[in-house]
């Protein structure tokens, strides 16, 4: 197959990856309803944190860094392509934040990011997860914090070389 297949099959599953909301499918597994009725009203590990069970956001957290990481690792491991990987993750991102099964309202797509820089360049990532731990202590301000973070990382890449 040439290499354009390869990324189209990578965009579809990338997103179907991403949409995946487990925001929603952790807090209503916990019986606490439907988390798109609290606070922000998004399924991302923030609002999550709004049910005060620390342990639900950890865990929408790490399955949502986790997604554009494993759809990233996924279309590598399986077309050796930068490019399939790349547009995996990237579209990760996309089914995170517009999932079709909650009619495109979704996250706001900052864990799902961190979790595709981590995949495609750790340093930069871990650089950028830290940039977000420390902004978030300071401030406890986690926009600001996802700002501060994905702001600087370009920066962090550019360092890396």
């Amino acid at each position: 197959m040439n290499e354009y297949i390869y990324v189209i099959i990578s965009i579809i599953c990338g997103y179907l990856i991403g949409s995946i909301p487990f925001g929603l499918i952790i807090v209503k597994m916990a019986g606490l309803g439907d988390i798109r009725e609290i606070g922000s009203k998004n399924i991302g590990a923030t609002n999550v944190l709004r049910t005060g069970r620390k342990d639900l956001a950890f865990f929408t957290l790490v399955f949502d860094l986790s997604k554009a990481a494993v759809a990233s690792f996924l279309a590598l491991y399986l077309f050796k392509s930068d490019i399939a990987s790349l547009s995996a993750g990237l579209f990760a991102i996309v089914g995170h934040n517009f999932p079709v099964w909650l009619k495109f309202k979704g996250g706001k797509g900052v864990a799902a990011t961190l979790g595709m820089i981590l995949a495609t360049s750790f340093f930069t990532g871990f650089l950028s997860c830290l940039t977000w731990l420390v902004v978030a202590l300071i401030f406890r301000i986690s926009s600001l914090s996802a700002l501060v973070a994905l702001g600087l990382a370009p920066v962090y890449a550019y360092v890396q070389g």
